[in-house]
């Protein structure tokens, strides 16, 4: 098994904060941005749409990559094209051209995500491989209660385009980082040589495998339902509840602080409590402040206190749930594991996507559209771990 460095987790976690940076950063500079283009707020709206698009379909396309040529040659390839898309949205003149770079950042982005996970793989297993997640986790939860704030403090000083020049830096900084100090992971024996056919049935074979798609199902879920809570909780909070918007940033961070410790609990308690056990309680909570939340936003029992303590007790569990339930379906995939990482972040972004959109569908002027879909989330991943046990017992 390949060595590996200390600082690694501190770089797959910049890796892997793509996302949250390149989503929550330019979130403050939406009128600004609709401004100064000048387009209308839902065409700017769109452009956060297209973005998660790029990140879902892209990684089908990094996976294979990293398994055929190496896990350096694919992260850099998508450094480079996020580099050139946040150049090109820093200097774009039209809402349009925006739109189709974000696509563009999306396409790029990925890449960290999907080789982080593959990396990870490659030089750990067991309960190694949880802990090495879980420290990946804490360094990407810092993205979401950072990028906002960092937004906002660039505002201050400069228009929205600076935005884009410093997510253009952060990548190019990055790549650099990543070329002199990034191991090769995948050693050259280990590499695979299908074609485009090869590449169709190894997903095709992934997707026949229970253990592996239900964990990753159910790792999509539980995403599925943080997807449903950012969408929903600036509409429940900021004018249902008249929170401010910096009271608002407040309980975000909050949320993703309880994400962070409960995956350094997670990280701790795996060592004594088998992974399935521990991801089966870790649902079983999920599932309770789900169906709670659902209860007291349709009868407002419990108030603005009641949903607040229930939206962080959904939040936090995903510090168990997603790192355990990637693990587990990344345990048996050693020699595509690239490929296998590309469908598990293709599935948390294609069902977190769909979550989000529902909450919009069902836009009731209350909080029980964002309830419904996170307590449906938190039916639906315990049911998805239920594939697995099939498998297991065919075996």
């Amino acid at each position: 098994m390949p060595s590996r460095p200390w600082f690694l987790p501190l770089l797959l976690g910049a890796m892997a904060a793509f996302g949250p940076l390149a989503t929550d950063m330019y979130l403050p500079a939406f009128p600004a941005i609709a401004a100064g283009l000048p387009a209308e707020p839902a065409a700017v709206q769109v452009t956060l749409a297209t973005y998660f698009a790029g990140t879902a379909l892209g990684q089908l396309a990094y996976g294979p990559l990293a398994d055929r040529f190496g896990r350096r040659p694919a992260l850099l390839l998508g450094l480079l094209v996020f580099t050139l898309a946040s150049i090109g949205c820093a200097l774009t003149g039209s809402v349009e051209t925006l739109t189709w770079l974000r696509l563009g950042q999306g396409l790029g982005g990925c890449a960290g995500m999907v080789v982080a996970r593959a990396i990870v793989r490659d030089v750990t297993t067991g309960h190694d491989s949880i802990r090495l997640m879980a420290q990946l986790m804490l360094v990407m939860g810092l993205a979401p209660i950072l990028a906002p704030s960092l937004g906002g403090l660039l505002l201050a000083v400069a228009d929205w385009r600076a935005i884009f020049w410093v997510l253009a830096g952060y990548s190019a900084g990055l790549a650099v980082l990543c070329w002199f100090a990034l191991p090769e992971t995948l050693e050259p024996e280990r590499r695979r040589r299908e074609g485009p056919l090869g590449i169709l049935l190894t997903y095709a074979r992934l997707l026949r495998q229970r253990v592996f798609l239900g964990h990753a199902l159910a790792g999509a879920l539980s995403t599925a339902g943080m997807f449903a809570y950012i969408a929903g909780s600036p509409f429940v909070f900021m004018d249902l509840f008249a929170v401010p918007p910096d009271r608002y940033a407040l309980f975000f961070g909050m949320n993703a602080l309880g994400l962070i410790a409960v995956g350094q609990v997670n990280a701790r308690l795996v060592r004594r409590v088998p992974a399935e056990r521990a991801l089966a309680v870790a649902q079983a909570v999920m599932l309770a402040a789900g169906l709670l939340l659902l209860g007291a936003a349709a009868t407002g029992l419990g108030g603005f206190t009641a949903l607040v303590v229930l939206i962080f007790t959904f939040v936090a569990c995903n510090g168990a749930v997603m790192p355990l339930a990637t693990t587990l379906a990344m345990a048996s995939q050693a020699r595509a594991a690239g490929s296998a990482s590309a469908v598990i972040g293709t599935l948390q972004f294609g069902v977190g996507a769909v979550a989000g959109a529902l909450v919009g569908a069902l836009h009731t002027g209350t909080a029980l559209p964002m309830a419904a879909v996170m307590a449906g989330c938190g039916v639906l991943a315990p049911l998805a771990s239920r594939l697995t046990r099939a498998d297991r017992g065919a075996a």
